[in-house]
């Protein structure tokens, strides 16, 4: 449930952004997203936890409210918001969908129980070729929205490290009483990048639907979403909760076709197949398809003539 939520909420994000930013410049549009989440949350976590349940009490709680609020919240968004201007929903997606390729060098470095092995190094390269086929990068592709492809990229770099590190950091605060202390804290560093580049509230238009795809990134995008995908990150760890960084894409592709009228290319389609491609070269190793696939649950042991089963002749 956690990652079926996190993947639509997070989908859906790139549909609402590309549309409300014809009505809020993007830092500011940030912003307000997570005063509305931040604001949702605080209020869920009062009515349904004890405030002994909120209080951080190690440093390893404080660092991973700095790992989400700064990396994974704050920069993150900054970067998606900045960036979406210039590309469609689809391809600002499928660029994010490099996060899963990404996330694996930040571990390697960061967790010990992390190691880039020759399938991780396959996998990152076959990602790499996706997102340049997504970017296509030609002098004229370069010129228009160049810019933009880059500051996506940023945000999944910066979103695959803030996964590592909330895991580094191993907190015993629950995900749900961090994200409610990481919200208001990636709303203030996003407040202040808005104010240092002169975006003030004047410049916002309000208007009913513009209200709502805010109401969309703030409740369901923000508060939501983070709390499914926090929640999926301690569960499994950054590698497999980033998976949802491949359903993303196809949420986002459909709702900017439907609702926004955007046309997918052959590069991104081709690209977004490469993407995964690379992940899944990445992911075989966590995979015995010999167990998982046998009809008898059989248990294979290695052998100098090759794998057998017991009861078998070299058994």
């Amino acid at each position: 449930m956690a990652f079926l939520a996190a993947s639509l909420f997070f989908g859906g994000t790139f549909v609402s952004v590309k549309y409300g930013l014809q009505y809020f410049p993007p830092l500011l549009f940030v912003s307000l997203r997570f005063d509305i989440g931040a604001v949702s949350l605080a209020a869920y976590v009062l009515a349904t936890r004890s405030i002994g349940d909120l209080v951080p009490r190690t440093r390893s709680d404080i660092a991973a409210i700095l790992a989400a609020g700064v990396s994974s919240i704050a920069l993150t968004n900054a970067f998606l918001f900045v960036g979406q201007q210039y590309t469609t929903s689809a391809i600002g997606a499928v660029i994010f969908s490099l996060n899963p390729i990404l996330t694996p060098v930040f571990a390697a470095f960061l967790l010990n129980e992390e190691r880039l092995s020759r399938r991780t190094t396959v996998g990152m390269i076959l990602g790499l070729l996706g997102v340049g086929l997504v970017v296509h990068p030609t002098p004229a592709t370069i010129l228009h929205g160049g810019v933009g492809k880059l500051l996506l990229l940023g945000g999944a770099a910066s979103c695959g490290l803030g996964s590592v590190l909330i895991r580094r950091a191993d907190a015993n605060l629950d995900s749900t009483a961090r994200t409610a202390w990481a919200l208001p804290l990636g709303a203030l560093l996003s407040h202040s990048l808005a104010y240092a580049v002169g975006e003030r509230l004047a410049a916002v238009t309000w208007t009913l639907t513009g209200n709502i795809a805010l109401g969309y990134v703030g409740v369901f995008a923000g508060a939501g979403a983070f709390i499914a995908y926090f929640a999926l990150l301690d569960d499994t760890g950054p590698i497999r909760a980033n998976l949802v960084y491949y359903v993303i894409p196809l949420v986002a592709t459909v709702g900017g076709a439907v609702l926004l009228g955007e046309q997918v290319s052959v590069y991104t389609v081709a690209g977004f197949l490469v993407v995964f491609a690379g992940f899944a070269v990445i992911g075989s190793e966590e995979l015995d398809l010999r167990q998982r696939f046998s009809p008898f649950n059989i248990e294979w042991t290695n052998t100098d003539e090759g794998p057998t089963r017991p009861g078998s002749n070299a058994d």
